[in-house]
């Protein structure tokens, strides 16, 4: 709410929504003998064990395989609990669409990595009638509900495993904080961090007395918070004193900012823009705090999203506006991280992923980066000047009729794109899709892969510190400002130079 006028959170107050929980209660006593925990567990060499119970659809920014990873890195937890994931129904995983197929495809990898057989389920189907009996198997065997979700708006899921008798487990991004402080009924985690996720189920699992504590204090604290009955005594407690003193409710005439004058965005790389030096970082972001009324934040970074948010988070960067990922492959928009889906399709345009790799495996002086480093359309390499040059794999791609695009960043990162996929381009595409003139956009970078962001219409900055002499080739642009300081600074310098707050785009050109 700080991007809206008027904010004035001293006289805001929260009121947690009410949910119908009805149907969610503990367990009975018979959910064991039911022919659904039959059905759920067959595949359970010891069905009796703690269910540590996942459910959600099969979506990457829920993180489901950051549980698998964390269960499989525990021995106490596999010594002793079983994990249930309700993903969805699906009758043939290469029936479901490509999301849906990587996050089973990585979840099955993971179960085999660690070799789980006996002890991880993802059943096939189940009703929406059977979820309230499926909390309440996993409450029955003295289990734990886990969000490890990157993100989570609000959480309803935590709220009827609360009422279900079950203790929780819970991304600290978003919502869950506000149910945990409410209910005390669990532990939040960072979904970064495997270690983070296997502790907090730890705890939990082999404390009885907490688990105990967590299960009452989530019946107690859903009841007192959640339900509809709360949210409305809440509700009434906020406005009756105020209705009270209240003898005429005045009319008055609503003010409006002009939406898109004078607005501009700021567009800027993680690695040798804002990491490097913390202080002018944190200058940096109180002149965006400042401005942010009339600026958007956006960072594009080569890194994948969950490497993005972790660094963020490390270096107190807060959620920019939108945010790109994977060398311009993926978008997102803030608050809820939500994906460009029609910038996917838009990219997925005679992209042949499994062609290119099969071309550029076994060529001398290229070298697949690790697969934390990959993504749907992002092929990442080291490469070896020495033995092969970036031109060379560009013709060779070309030769074989693939429609790729290829960028090298800091000497040794290869990256292979769909071709309609770039810094530049996923910059531009947002551009079009938010009416924002690309006049009135000022990008930062410092390395190779930043430079088509820079070239066209944009204002620009390339930071001091940028890698050996990659950007020196835009030294004849004349939107282009050569920063004498590095990191942060140099961007501020250019925001200096460029009188980019104070003043219209087209004045800070020189335009008519």
């Amino acid at each position: 709410y700080e991007l809206y006028d008027h904010y004035q959170p001293a006289q805001m107050r929260i009121v947690p929504p009410g949910t119908n929980v009805q149907q969610f209660t503990p367990p009975k006593g018979d959910e064991l003998q039911s022919e659904l925990f039959k059905r759920i567990t067959k595949h359970l060499d010891e069905p009796e064990k703690p269910m540590i119970l996942a459910l959600s659809r099969p979506d990457k920014r829920k993180n489901i395989v950051s549980l698998i990873e964390a269960y499989g890195q525990s021995e106490q937890l596999q010594q002793h609990a079983n994990i249930l994931v309700i993903a969805g129904n699906r009758d043939d995983i290469d029936d479901l669409e490509r999301g849906a197929q990587e996050v089973f495809h990585e979840l099955l990898v993971a179960i085999d990595r660690y070799d789980l057989y006996g002890k991880v389920t993802i059943p096939k189907h189940h009703r929406r009638d059977e979820v309230p009996l499926i909390y309440r198997i996993a409450a029955a065997t003295k289990g734990v509900f886990v969000n490890p979700a990157l993100t989570e708006p609000f959480g309803l899921t935590l709220i009827e495993a609360a009422a279900s008798g079950l203790p929780i487990v819970a991304t600290e991004d978003g919502g869950p904080r506000d149910i945990m402080a409410n209910c005390l009924n669990g532990e939040l985690i960072d979904p970064l961090e495997i270690s983070s996720i296997s502790s907090a189920i730890e705890k939990l699992l082999l404390d009885d007395d907490y688990w105990q504590q967590c299960q009452q204090n989530g019946l107690k604290g859903v009841t007192e918070h959640y339900s509809w009955e709360a949210h409305a005594k809440r509700y009434l407690e906020i406005i009756e004193p105020i209705a009270a003193r209240t003898e005429k409710l005045l009319r008055l005439p609503v003010e409006r900012r002009e939406m898109g004058r004078d607005e501009r965005a700021l567009v800027t790389d993680l690695d040798l823009n804002l990491i490097g030096d913390d202080e002018s970082l944190q200058a940096l972001l109180g002149l965006l705090r400042d401005n942010r009324k009339s600026t958007k934040f956006v960072i594009a970074t080569g890194r994948r999203l969950d490497q993005a948010l972790k660094l963020m988070k490390k270096h107190r960067i807060p959620e920019p506006d939108i945010l790109i990922t994977s060398s311009g492959s993926e978008i997102y928009y803030a608050p809820k991280l939500t994906p460009d889906t029609a910038w996917t399709k838009h990219i997925d345009h005679l992209w042949l992923p499994h062609r290119v790799t099969k071309l550029l495996d076994d060529i001398p002086g290229l070298e697949r980066q690790p697969k934390s480093e990959q993504s749907q359309f992002k092929l990442s390499y080291y490469i070896n000047p020495e033995q092969i040059d970036v031109e060379a794999v560009k013709s060779l791609l070309h030769r074989e009729e693939l429609s790729v695009h290829v960028q090298l960043a800091f000497g040794q990162y290869l990256d292979i794109l769909p071709l309609r996929a770039s810094k530049g381009m996923a910059l531009r595409f947002v551009a079009d899709r938010w009416q924002m003139p690309l006049e009135r956009i000022c990008v930062a970078g410092g390395s190779g892969a930043d430079e088509d962001m820079m070239r066209g219409n944009t204002l620009a900055v390339v930071v001091a510190n940028r890698h050996h002499e990659e950007l020196s080739q835009l030294e004849d642009f004349s939107h282009i400002y050569f920063a004498h300081k590095p990191y942060a600074a140099g961007i501020m310098e250019a925001i200096e130079y460029y009188n980019f707050f104070e003043t219209t785009s087209e004045q800070a050109t020189g335009s008519n």
